[in-house]
């Protein structure tokens, strides 16, 4: 099971999600129409099959409207789902639990396809050693929550952000003259804790780079020929990083070379979203 983001953490995520759709004048449907005394059951139930993640966010969703609503979750974030179960059961304010509707499935659903198609990546290179991660290409202000979405689908975290690591890409590469300056300025600033990345586009570079044993080489848009020949020639010595070309009908045959890592920028920018759906009962 993956350890769950703690709510602080979530909440202002929800409280700006919330915010945005309630406007300046609230939920003006909910209030013309229902009491503000009456109650409503429903259920959040899967409209497709997946895994899902960010029960939390639509727990939150409903809580911050209606404190004292009942929200019990009947799986959990990481579970494979299929059509028709029911995720959680609620019991709240009507108006509150009407308002908060869609940011909960919003997020919800988003979470949740970004697990899903993390899963489809990772099952697709069972039994070799590859292991797929992630990217920093994600939606402005929910990096935590889908890098999490990623953790439950059985993926690998890259960098949260730029400050994780010394990741030296093709364009510092440029700006410093080559791969060995590269690394030796990054190796001169780094703290003992501090790894370092360097990205090839070739097998040059990467002869280039393998001496000076940085932590990983990030192999980028190179062909299952070269992949393999970085294979052999790195020995285990270092941890190798594939990038770049990589969809699910390329991902076998990268993770067959023999590398340690598939990095996948759609597991967060084209992830579609699961559909799911809140059900009054």
């Amino acid at each position: 099971m993956t350890p769950p983001i703690p709510d602080l953490l979530i909440a202002p995520v929800v409280t700006a999600a919330l915010a945005e759709d309630l406007g300046r004048a609230g939920d003006v449907t909910a209030q013309a129409c229902i009491g503000a005394d009456t109650r409503l059951s429903a259920v959040f139930a899967a409209r497709q099959s997946g895994v899902v993640a960010g029960l939390a966010c639509a727990r939150l969703a409903v809580l911050t409207l209606d404190p004292g609503a009942r929200f019990e979750e009947c799986v959990s974030d990481g579970d494979l789902i299929q059509p028709g179960d029911i995720l959680a059961k609620v019991e709240a304010n009507a108006r509150a639990l009407l308002s908060a509707e869609r940011t909960a499935l919003n997020l919800l659903g988003r979470l949740s396809g970004v697990a899903t198609l993390t899963h489809t990546y990772t099952t697709a290179v069972s039994g070799t050693k590859a292991r797929i991660a992630d990217t920093r290409k994600t939606t402005p202000g929910l990096r935590h929550l889908e890098k999490y979405a990623v953790r439950c689908g059985g993926g690998l975290n890259h960098r949260f952000g730029l400050d994780d690591a010394i990741l030296i890409k093709d364009n510092h590469v440029a700006a410093c003259g080559g791969v060995a300056e590269a690394l030796k300025r990054a190796r001169a600033a780094a703290g003992h804790l501090m790894k370092i990345e360097v990205e090839v586009d070739s097998l040059a570079q990467f002869d280039e780079a393998l001496p000076l044993a940085p932590d990983v080489i990030m192999l980028d848009n190179f062909s299952l020929e070269d992949l393999a020949t970085a294979v052999r020639l790195a020995a285990g010595k270092v941890t190798l990083e594939a990038s770049g070309g990589v969809n699910l009908q390329t991902v076998r045959g990268i993770a067959e070379t023999g590398v340690d890592v598939i990095s996948v920028g759609a597991l967060t920018h084209s992830a579609p979203v699961l559909d799911i759906g809140l059900d009054a009962v």
